[in-house]
């Protein structure tokens, strides 16, 4: 699963941040040992405990000194118990790969392949299998103005001949305009269509070109609703990018964005 050392990543990265906030709490100016609270008539008694586990009696408008003594335990038992995951998590990365199982198959030799058959897909054979599946774009309507993309490909506006630029040269397999349906709005045709290593599920590049446009612009918003309302988020499965004849194609922005979600 190619998403599991991403998470265990992410969860060391969360649990660093949380150890070493509560670590500095603890660092600030806490009073001395540990809190007991007992029960009278339903109410709490609380006891600053230093010496002994039967502690001092810690008067009732006294109300900041308990709140720190309770803060100081639970911040020690979230420094403790955050520690140890972190050890856990730390062992399991060192050596640990997504690509482990794949790894066995792709570092034999190329006579030794040949004689294999691999219990699981190689992440280019999947791929190369789902760019092999033949499908129907949307047709161009007589008039449209002649785009061809690096690829010989043909597109319907010169951005996206950029974005289909970038990707070829960054050899990153795509369809174009492959058709997608969704529920309650119907088929849809996403500019960019790929394969995710991480999850090896589709994800969409929809480029919203002529926002400044009110008609445009509200047929854009309600075709990125429907992709939510059939579970398909921007920055999960959906890449958006928009433009107006005021803000052009940020370049920038698009090698961003392969980089965060296609390599």
């Amino acid at each position: 699963m190619y998403e599991l050392e991403n998470m265990l990543l992410q969860m060391q990265e969360h649990l660093e941040k949380v150890v070493t906030q509560a670590k500095a709490d603890l660092n600030t100016t806490v009073p001395e040992g540990h809190l007991r609270i007992s029960i009278d008539k339903n109410k709490p008694r609380y006891y600053q405990c230093i010496d002994d586990n039967k502690g001092v009696y810690i008067p009732r408008d006294n109300k900041e000194l308990p709140k720190r003594l309770a803060q100081k335990g639970y911040n020690k038992a979230v420094v403790k118990k955050g520690e140890a995951r972190l050890k856990q998590i730390k062992r399991i990365t060192k050596n640990y790969s997504d690509d482990e199982i794949e790894k066995i198959y792709t570092s034999m030799n190329k006579a030794r392949q040949l004689l294999v058959t691999p219990i699981e897909p190689t992440w280019d054979q999947l791929l190369t299998k789902w760019y092999e599946e033949e499908y129907h774009g949307k047709e161009f309507k007589e008039g449209t103005p002649l785009i061809l993309t690096e690829k010989g490909e043909r597109v319907r506006s010169k951005s996206e001949k950029i974005l289909a630029d970038y990707f070829y040269r960054k050899n990153i397999l795509y369809k174009y305009e492959k058709p997608l349906h969704l529920k309650g709005y119907g088929t849809v045709y996403p500019d960019f269509t790929f394969l995710s290593r991480k999850t090896y599920r589709e994800i969409y590049w929809e480029h919203e070109g002529m926002m400044d446009k009110q008609d445009y612009a509200r047929a854009a918003v309600r075709k990125i609703e429907s992709y939510q309302i059939n579970h398909i988020y921007p920055g999960e499965r959906l890449i958006i990018t928009f433009e107006t004849e005021q803000n052009i194609l940020n370049s920038k922005i698009i090698e961003n964005l392969i980089e965060k979600y296609l390599l």
